[in-house]
């Protein structure tokens, strides 16, 4: 989860500046340019679909219909991912990428406002994701997808995983989140041991008044410890700023009113974050019928590669493999577009095309020399 008060911040500061705004103009026009689709089988279609009540906001872009289906599960909770479409041009030269602005999120939440997004819950957006990918299923004439699952939205692709490999050919975690019931203290403790480092005694006076026990705090309590957290560690501070807010300002499919309905949908949705943590994934099961990914940024203190790694080797699947990211922390897929397109390629892609099941591996030292030889660092 990133701090909304400081992307909006961030935000408002640049858009008060008339030399940005007229890079912004430049921006938007080149990317716009880099997101023409002319490939004869290609697909780029956007709009409204009714899902769970609501009218909710769905992208399919891709150069060849024939390539694998790939559903995005968009992190914040709150946060769209259709402005990355830029950063991610090259994955749908592979594969045809699906991208679902959630009920709380994006361009549904701009049509819906918060009265009229109806229920909030994990639950309930578990059910609205199985009724995308039955849509998308239907669409698109495919039988099985790719869940790609990022940050918050790991906790709902892990129980779908879990619950529906007839329905998904593999399941891709990044910026994963591992839920322990509240009592995972590792980001919380990378966090003070950050601070302390730094002598900020006053921020940390006051993560150590909020204690480790996230299920314990307030919204406003996560809102604090959210811009703690960004705010501490020089590589997600600068990740937020040029990838997040980056992506944000010169998209050419957001104007600016859609920019401030982006910072309200994910402060209104930050209450979903409390519910988050109170799951315990390893009492969920570790028991996975389909090939299972985790790939990481080696640097993440959001959700740190600790515990990500911890239930990646209690998992029992099929296929599994796990990856780092380097000179990457949270946002790792966006930071490193390329890097992580070469993970899709070598390692998920092989896995959709019945090639013999390998034992399970871990990918260290991700680089994009390595992807472009088509090789990796193996270590078993």
């Amino acid at each position: 989860m990133v701090d909304v008060a400081l992307i909006a911040a961030s935000a408002a500061a640049l858009l008060t500046a008339p030399a940005l705004a007229g890079y912004r103009g430049l921006r938007r026009a080149a990317h716009a340019r880099r997101l023409r689709i002319t490939t004869p089988h290609g697909i780029d279609e956007a709009g409204f679909v009714r899902i769970g009540g609501i009218d909710q906001w769905i992208s399919v872009r891709g150069d060849d219909l024939s390539n694998p289906v790939i559903l995005e599960l968009h992190g914040g909770p709150g946060a769209t991912n259709l402005p990355y479409a830029p950063r991610t041009r090259g994955w749908e030269r592979h594969f045809t990428l699906v991208r679902w602005d959630m009920r709380g999120a994006g361009k549904t939440f701009g049509r819906s406002g918060p009265e009229g997004r109806g229920e909030l819950t994990l639950e309930r957006l578990e059910s609205d994701a199985l009724e995308v990918t039955r849509h998308i299923r239907g669409r698109l004439g495919v039988d099985r997808v790719v869940l790609l699952a990022m940050s918050f939205g790991s906790v709902i692709g892990l129980r779908l995983a879990r619950r529906h490999p007839e329905l998904y050919s593999a399941y891709v975690g990044t910026d994963q989140n591992i839920n322990a019931g509240g009592r995972d203290r590792t980001a919380y403790d990378g966090l003070l041991d950050r601070l302390t480092a730094a002598d900020s005694r006053k921020e940390l006076a006051a993560a150590t008044a909020m204690g480790p026990d996230r299920a314990a705090w307030a919204t406003e309590q996560w809102a604090q410890y959210n811009k703690l957290t960004v705010g501490s560690d020089p590589l997600t501070l600068d990740t937020v700023k040029k990838v997040v807010l980056g992506s944000l300002l010169t998209s050419p499919r957001h104007g600016l009113g859609e920019l401030r309905t982006h910072m309200k949908a994910m402060a209104f949705s930050e209450h979903l974050g409390p519910e988050s943590v109170a799951i315990d994934e390893r009492a969920e099961g570790v028991d996975f019928r389909l090939p299972f990914f985790v790939f990481q940024g080696a640097q993440d203190v959001i959700t740190p590669v600790g515990p990500a790694r911890r239930f990646f080797d209690e998992v029992a699947a099929p296929v599994k493999e796990f990856a780092l990211i380097e000179d990457a922390g949270h946002f790792a897929a966006f930071r490193h577009p390329d890097r992580f397109l070469g993970l899709l390629l070598t390692k998920v892609r092989p896995a959709l095309t019945g090639a013999p099941a390998t034992a399970p591996t871990v990918v260290t030292g991700v680089s994009k020399s390595a992807y472009t030889a088509a090789t990796a660092l193996r270590l078993q």
